[in-house]
């Protein structure tokens, strides 16, 4: 049995042991034995997270210094119920995969580096999408919420009152985020800082906009239910002409995507089915020097249709 598949078994043992991890329920251990006297002991996922938990809480430290989110807040605006330590395994899981199979087929060239950094990039990506996903529905949802929550002050209910009665009509992921402010404003919080929280699990611009308004209101006073009225209005009207612009330019991004990724793709099918009639462009350096200016090219390209085809409303 050659060394690649003995350390692939290896891995591929890593890999099923710590998914039997993450679906291993927690122990309730908060109380410890009094008759050993001692710290009570950690449970098998625990002890399985613990290095990866590490790993997380260095990129958090990371992120916080250059001002960017979390890996919690990446994974909380995606809606992904996973800890940080087992994203981190995950995508650990993924790189190790990845890069095996890269040996195993192509052996020590630039293909299983490759391979590595794009399947180590992929959880991230899925969670981006995640991300723009439920922004779109969020998004989507939010003129007929500050309808609700003007009829609701217009009724005569207190700020949080209207808030917490708009929540128990709204739907997901809105009803979800109002909820958590709820319960932020319940165990003390002021209500422009549970709003403000949300701002920033949620990341839309739109109710950026809202919570600033009820802030400034909550300082120099006014009829907030005609504001929230006319910016419900604005809101409508931003949400209408972005679908009529996504319409309009539906065919230039998904020329643009298929232009871009369409070289890429022939190149991966090639390299994996005839590896010999590639592999000139990954051992002359004319080759290499093309590869650099191709891929430059398509970077350029695709940047300047997607400059053009997104438009700021």
């Amino acid at each position: 049995m050659s060394p690649v598949l003995i350390i692939s078994a290896i891995a591929a043992v890593g890999v099923l042991l710590a998914c039997t991890a993450i679906a291993l329920p927690v122990a309730h251990r908060n109380t410890p034995d009094p008759f050993r006297g001692g710290a009570p002991d950690a449970s098998l996922r625990d002890r399985i997270n613990k290095p990866f938990q590490a790993l997380a809480d260095r990129s958090n430290r990371r992120r916080r210094l250059n001002g960017g989110l979390t890996l919690a807040e990446h994974l909380g605006r995606a809606d992904i119920k996973l800890r940080t330590s087992e994203f981190v395994m995950i995508q650990l899981g993924f790189l190790v995969v990845a890069v095996l199979l890269g040996l195993w087929r192509f052996g020590f060239a630039p293909q299983f580096v490759i391979a590595g950094v794009g399947a180590y990039l992929l959880p991230m990506r899925y969670v981006k999408f995640r991300q723009g996903r439920r922004l779109k529905a969020f998004n989507g949802r939010l003129p007929d919420t500050l309808s609700l929550l003007s009829n609701a002050l217009k009724a005569g209910l207190s700020l949080p009152q209207a808030v917490e009665a708009v929540a128990r009509n709204a739907s997901p992921p809105v009803s979800d985020e109002l909820n958590r402010a709820i319960r932020e404003m319940n165990l003390g919080s002021p209500t422009p800082q549970a709003m403000a929280n949300m701002v920033r699990r949620v990341g839309s611009e739109d109710l950026d906009l809202i919570v600033t308004a009820i802030s400034i209101q909550s300082t120099v006073g006014g009829n907030l239910a005609r504001i929230l009225d006319g910016i419900s209005h604005t809101i409508r009207q931003r949400v209408q002409m972005k679908a009529q612009i996504s319409a309009m330019t539906a065919q230039m991004r998904a020329s643009g995507w298929i232009i871009t990724l369409l070289p890429f793709a022939v190149a991966g099918i090639l390299d994996v089915i005839t590896p010999s009639y590639f592999r000139i462009m990954f051992d002359e350096p004319l080759g290499r020097v093309m590869l650099v200016l191709v891929g430059i090219s398509i970077f350029i390209g695709n940047l300047f249709i997607r400059r053009i085809t997104s438009l700021r409303v």
